[in-house]
């Protein structure tokens, strides 16, 4: 007999097998002697009591043996001779289109305008240590795009649109931790994304695909409305009746050349502020009301939105443990983003914490057409170099200091390895959305006691948190409305929000294509 099961312990007990076992009889009204195993399904946090409690969601087999591991397979083709599909991007959405295209017995061609993962570490160290962004290669363009060092967080609401346990199997089989197929907020890490990354281009090309690095993209070439091939900067013409445009959401210039071709494109809202650092003890005591955190009780997180003059609030890309990085894409301008390790083991919590932006917004700084809100972002990100003070050094202020329209006299340590400038934040951001994060300082703090102190640092600016421009589509087919065989995917198109819903974006595109090819 099976049962499906919740039960809650405490975080040492939840460590313990037995101590398992013995719950679940006392859940289940049976022996535990009677008890053969079980599989873990789901495993969660429940921090609203006094005392942090871990839920676990498993199924129980009570004398009957416990089926073993089904181990998934991905089911890749050898592709070498097949019709090719052109793919602009190596990101999540890319890379996991390839994938499925793979499965479905097409050959992808993949081009990627940055370096692979092993020589993109130097340009990043290159940025962190001297300031020098190379806006081929840095932390949003080259293979894994963005995704492979946000740190890959795996949480996404985007269940409607795929299977999101394929896109967890897919990375555990590339060399994930199997803890991502059950965790309720699954995690990797930076330190291990590369190695997951290297592992699913390698496959690629062992199947016979192709990966081109250090290949921008520079043209579409067009036969009428349908897509003949494409040009790059190395001077190299692709033919083919496909592409797969994920090129995230900072390729400006693929923005700018559709526009230039009179490709259909619009400008969409987004979001824009700071990213906010605590010391990370400082979250443990607020999240899981101690001290000291539980050492069996991972780095504490949170989330926060609100409603401030009209205008939404919220906190993104929580990383308890982490780094904020410098993720600018051109010289002269300053963005933050950030990251953990897998172990979380930093000691700061840095978070996101954006406002929504919108038309008006743009059309009030002059800003009107497709490119508007991107030229917004753009300008937001120049003013905080500008204030920065150079060599990418970030503005930033204490977070009572900005409410009270102080300039921080002292700055706290700071994880920014670029160094921070002490500045007033109001002088960078417009100014519906420094009132909007001024009101939401104090609302926030009053949800959460602590949070709401001198000892967190705003660090400027957070401005990448998706993309300002849509190039629209087909919802049935997925092809651009204008162009045939052109297939916005991803962020970068305005369709993904995240590692795994991008990845579920590339994987239908590939889905349409190649049951059009294998007719």
């Amino acid at each position: 007999m099976t049962k499906t099961i919740t039960i809650s312990l405490s975080p040492l007990e939840a460590t313990d097998d037995g101590t398992i076992k013995n719950a679940i009889a006392a859940e289940t009204g049976v022996s535990a002697k009677k008890i053969t195993g079980y599989i873990l399904r789901k495993r969660s946090i429940d921090a609203r009591g006094r005392q942090p409690k871990v839920i676990l969601l498993l199924e129980v087999f009570i004398d009957e043996q416990v089926p073993k591991p089904t181990l998934f397979d991905p089911q890749l083709k050898n592709v070498t001779k097949a019709p090719h599909v052109v793919i602009a991007g190596a990101g999540p959405a890319g890379l996991f289109a390839a994938i499925r295209l793979i499965n479905e017995g097409v050959k992808p061609i993949i081009l990627e305008r940055g370096k692979d993962v092993r020589s993109r570490r130097r340009d990043l160290a290159a940025m962190n240590k001297e300031g020098i962004v190379n806006p081929e290669s840095n932390y949003c363009f080259g293979e894994g795009g963005a995704g492979t060092y946000s740190d890959g967080k795996l949480y996404t609401r985007a269940t409607k649109r795929g299977n999101v346990q394929r896109i967890l199997q897919m990375f555990h089989h590339f060399g994930a931790e199997s803890d991502i197929l059950y965790d309720a907020h699954p995690h990797i890490g930076t330190n291990k994304l590369p190695h997951i990354i290297t592992a699913m281009r390698e496959a690629i090309i062992e199947c016979g695909g192709e990966v081109h690095f250090d290949t921008r993209l520079v043209d579409i070439i067009l036969n009428d409305d349908q897509v003949a091939g494409v040009k790059t900067a190395n001077n190299n013409t692709i033919a083919c009746t496909e592409i797969i445009l994920a090129t995230g959401h900072s390729a400006r210039d693929i923005f700018e050349l559709l526009d230039r071709k009179k490709i259909a494109i619009e400008a969409k809202p987004f979001a824009l502020g700071v990213r906010i650092e605590h010391p990370q003890f400082l979250i443990d005591q607020v999240q899981y009301h101690c001290e000291v955190r539980d050492p069996y009780l991972p780095p504490a997180s949170y989330s926060v939105v609100a409603q401030e003059y009209g205008r939404g609030v919220f906190s993104f890309c929580m990383c308890p443990g982490g780094i904020i990085a410098p993720a600018a894409t051109a010289p002269g301008e300053i963005v933050v983003n950030g990251w953990s390790p897998s172990k979380r083991n930093n000691p700061f919590a840095n978070s996101g914490t954006v406002v929504a932006v919108n038309e008006k917004d743009y059309a009030q700084y002059g800003f009107t057409g497709p490119l508007a809100g991107m030229h917004f972002q753009q300008m937001v990100e120049r003013r905080a170099f500008d204030a920065g003070g150079g060599h990418l050094a970030a503005p930033a202020q204490r977070m009572v200091d900005f409410v009270n329209d102080t300039v921080s006299s002292t700055l706290p340590a700071c994880s920014y390895l670029p160094g921070v400038h002490s500045s007033a934040i109001k002088d960078v951001l417009p100014v519906a959305i420094t009132q909007a994060l001024k009101k939401a300082m104090g609302d926030f703090g009053k949800k959460m006691k602590g949070y709401y102190t001198n000892e967190a640092l705003l660090v400027a600016t957070e401005s990448r948190t998706s993309s300002p421009v849509r190039i629209p589509r087909d919802q049935e087919m997925l092809q651009h409305p204008e162009i045939k065989g052109l297939y916005p995917c991803g962020e970068g198109a305005g369709y993904a929000g995240g590692i795994v819903s991008a990845a579920i974006d590339g994987e239908r595109v590939a889905e349409i294509i190649a049951a059009k090819k294998n007719k």
